[in-house]
């Protein structure tokens, strides 16, 4: 197994000794494997929802391509990823990624709840102050108007027809 300065020097590239390790063959195929079952459940799912014909689409159709694009992309990445060189090894770093797509799961399972001015608050706040680790006033301010705006945007422009509180 190489290294990665012998990676980048491979590749014509100078090394660079902070990037962390490659991930390797049995990694990418563990992401490949999980690409392709999201894709493949979330394909399901829309279906259930009903795909519609090209005419009429139904609310499905989105969905549907989006995940048989997950479908494509995972089948190639299983192919390709015996090769590739570039993807890195999982690091505590990786963490951050499962904790914002955790507070994303969080946020969609209560804003049915409770609407989503203040599931939206939240989530910008918890993402910046702790994710982003941008300060206090920032992270209250900017996750303060972004609410207001989506509000403005999507209750008042769009009409979207989503739970909310005013």
């Amino acid at each position: 197994m190489s290294t990665p300065t012998e990676d980048h020097a491979a590749a014509g590239e100078p090394p660079d000794e902070t990037r962390p390790p490659a991930a390797g063959p049995p990694a990418n195929l563990v992401t490949a494997a999980v690409v392709t079952c999201l894709g493949g459940a979330a394909f399901a799912g829309s279906l259930g929802l009903g795909v519609g014909s090209p005419a009429a689409p139904g609310p499905g159709t989105w969905p549907a391509v989006v995940s048989a694009t997950l479908v494509v992309l995972g089948v190639v990445l299983a192919v390709r990823g015996r090769r590739a060189t570039d993807a890195e090894r999982f690091t505590r770093t990786a963490l951050l990624v499962l904790a914002a797509v955790g507070g994303m799961v969080l946020f969609v399972a209560v804003i049915g709840v409770i609407g989503f001015e203040i599931p939206t608050a939240l989530l910008a706040l918890f993402w910046l102050r702790f994710l982003g680790r941008e300060s206090w006033r920032t992270s209250v301010v900017t996750s303060l108007a972004v609410t207001v705006v989506f509000y403005l945007l999507f209750v008042g422009a769009l009409q979207v027809t989503i739970p909310h509180l005013f």
